[in-house]
């Protein structure tokens, strides 16, 4: 295909810019640099996925996404997931999938799979990747990803509208389980809905039925790490906003430590936000999820838990060893 079909192919098939402008979106802004920051991170996105879509092998697409700024890269990554699945789907193959899971992309597996869950928001089930062929444990974050989409763009169903029901199955495991890790990806997305306002998106949470909060609020720290644009101040806030589910905000957190760490991302917003909310360097927080990862054997889910849970439950209590109240009271 030549470069200039290619070029068609990536203006056809990439969504369009203005679909990541807050405004354009209804969500809040807390501020200039905020805007910036989540617009930013919008358009990296779709840099991925064009990448992915208008480049003449998965080799290219890494080399382009490769010269990505560093603290944007993961996203750009996310959207290249995106954007193999949906040029897969036309082609018939999982090529390009594997080719970007093969390279550089391994190293950001958790994003790609994110991507994936995108790309299953935008096609028709009968196009749908084989999820059967992924990693058992990180499947799940496809789901993440799924959810993120929907709220980020079907926001007055799922985030404006927050009882509404939205049944959800896939070939990936459980029904129910399902459904968690669909809000977890709605959590993150509400950091951005929230315009990164701690208070906004403790307020959007709290109107969801209460015993979808603790996965709203693992969803909304691993934004708040990864994505950031807040301050120390505003972490803090945030913490005291989730209470009961610090635990939870914590190991979303460790989780976003842990994929800028494995990517060669890290910031400085990542140590802050890790030692806020995990009271961790990214590289403590990183190893602990490393450390708790099941092994390749034990990946499957047992008597209707995912590995993927257990997993973050034991991360999340790890982290909950010491709760804020008692650092506070021996400090």
């Amino acid at each position: 295909m030549s470069k200039r079909l290619r070029a068609l192919r990536r203006k056809i098939l990439t969504p369009n810019v203005s679909a990541t402008e807050l405004e354009v979106r209804g969500f809040h802004v807390k501020s200039a640099e905020a805007k910036e920051q989540l617009e930013t991170i919008g358009r990296t996105f779709l840099q991925g996925y064009g990448y992915a879509v208008e480049a003449r092998s998965p080799a290219e697409a890494e080399e382009w996404l490769e010269a990505v700024d560093r603290p944007f890269r993961g996203f750009a990554y996310e959207g290249a997931g995106m954007g193999a699945v949906m040029l897969d789907c036309l082609a018939g193959s999982t090529k390009r999938l594997t080719g970007l899971l093969a390279g550089q992309g391994q190293q950001h597996i958790y994003m790609v799979y994110v991507g994936i869950g995108w790309a299953m928001a935008r096609l028709p089930r009968f196009l749908w990747p084989d999820v059967t062929r992924t990693d058992p444990l990180l499947r799940w974050l496809i789901l993440d990803g799924y959810g993120f989409h929907q709220a980020y763009f079907r926001t007055d169903s799922y985030v404006r509208d927050p009882h509404r029901e939205h049944p959800f199955s896939w070939a990936g495991g459980p029904d129910v389980y399902s459904a968690r890790a669909i809000d977890q990806g709605i959590g993150r997305a509400l950091w951005f809905v929230g315009g990164t306002d701690p208070d906004t998106v403790a307020d959007l949470i709290g109107a969801y039925a209460e015993h979808r909060h603790a996965d709203l609020y693992a969803g909304a720290g691993l934004a708040a790490t990864y994505a950031g644009s807040v301050s120390e101040d505003e972490l803090r806030v945030l913490v005291q906003q989730a209470g009961e589910h610090h635990a939870q905000l914590a190991q979303g957190a460790a989780f976003a430590a842990e994929a800028r760490e494995m990517a060669g991302l890290t910031i400085p917003h990542t140590h802050l936000a890790a030692r806020v909310l995990c009271d961790r360097t990214p590289q403590q927080a990183a190893a602990l999820c490393r450390d708790l990862m099941p092994a390749a054997g034990d990946r499957d889910v047992v008597a209707g838990i995912p590995a993927y849970e257990t997993w973050k439950q034991q991360v999340a209590a790890e982290l909950a060893a010491v709760s804020p109240a008692e650092k506070d009271a021996n400090s």
